[in-house]
């Protein structure tokens, strides 16, 4: 199974042990989901999680990347640009998911254009793993 997550997800599970981001996230560490990436994911997951104010600890945050560039499938998308996004951060997310053709899970609807392949995090969660 592979997927993309947004940052939020990420930031959900490393917060909260308990959780249906964490149990995401413990797939991916395991190896039963692997996400699909780009360089400039993987840049935004270090630049977020490194932000003082969320207080992970450095060899978490390098671990779980690690183990995403590792185990995960990198692309260089085709650009979507007739999309539009509120916060077009959140573009490449959306651009690696159809390239790839997984779901693209997060906790923002909202900054996503309407498309079935964006669930939640509680969607996803019951969709796969239920």
């Amino acid at each position: 199974m592979i997927a993309v997550l947004d940052t939020n997800v990420l930031v959900s599970a490393l917060w909260s042990s308990n959780g249906k981001a964490a149990y995401i996230l413990q797939k991916v560490i395991a190896g039963d989901l692997k996400l699909c990436h780009s360089y400039q994911i993987l840049t935004e997951y270090r630049e977020v999680l490194l932000r003082p104010k969320f207080k992970f600890k450095d060899w978490q945050v390098n671990f779980l990347l690690e183990t995403i560039e590792k185990d995960g499938f990198s692309v260089i998308p085709t650009s979507l640009p007739n999309i539009k996004f509120i916060d077009e951060s959140d573009r490449i997310f959306y651009e690696v998911a159809k390239f790839c053709n997984a779901p693209l899970v997060t906790g923002n609807l909202k900054h996503f254009p309407n498309d079935d392949c964006i669930m939640t995090v509680s969607d996803f969660y019951q969709s796969i793993f239920q």
